[in-house]
């Protein structure tokens, strides 16, 4: 039977915090430019304002299994749709409160990406990192399942290309959104320019 990428079972493994983002905040991105489903190229380290990027292990394709039969088991492993469509639906109020980019990060392929992107209606770009250039530059979090290095789901938010704050693990995906919008309500200002 094939799964319901688009909803999350109640029994999912809550992931724990194995400290592997402790190194994140307050880090400069690195330059590594990234395709995106738009077309672009695009270097977190040259978003000016402030960026909102979630990454996630990988997204299911419909009418296919999973990559793994256990792949539920594994904590943090399932809801990537759900994880996009909480960004897609909250995106207006992100920009609302200030946010210039957001954008989903995978190592899957911008190819295998824009089926998702055109499928999920997403109003943002989704980052290919397929040979893992950003992900090592950065030390992203990351598990192995059907042979593949996949990123642990996680959410930055970057003012000028610095990571200001960052959200591990994330659990439940489909409130991830929702959680930024809290902690820029709770007063976090807008990036300071520096001209």
């Amino acid at each position: 039977m094939t799964p319901d990428y688009a909803s999350l079972p109640a029994d999912l493994p809550v992931p724990e915090d194995d400290g592997a983002a402790r190194h994140l905040e307050g880090l400069i991105a690195p330059d590594v430019s990234l395709e995106a489903t738009d077309g672009t190229r695009v270097s977190l380290s040259r978003l000016p304002g402030r960026a909102v990027i979630y990454a996630y292990p990988r997204t299911g394709e419909p009418g296919r299994p999973t990559l793994v039969p256990e792949w539920d088991a594994i904590p943090g492993a399932r809801g990537c749709t759900p994880h996009a469509c909480d960004f897609r639906d909250h995106h207006a109020e992100l920009i609302r409160r200030g946010v210039s980019h957001v954008h989903g990060l995978s190592t899957q392929t911008s190819a295998y990406q824009r089926e998702v992107a055109a499928r999920l209606h997403l109003p943002f770009s989704l980052l290919a990192d397929p040979h893992g250039a950003l992900t090592q530059a950065m030390r992203l979090p990351t598990f192995t399942a059907g042979g593949l290095t996949l990123l642990r789901r996680l959410t930055l938010v970057l003012d000028d290309g610095r990571v200001r704050q960052v959200f591990y693990p994330v659990f439940p995906p489909d409130r991830s959104a929702a959680q930024v919008i809290a902690w820029l309500d709770a007063g976090a200002s807008s990036p300071e320019r520096a001209d």
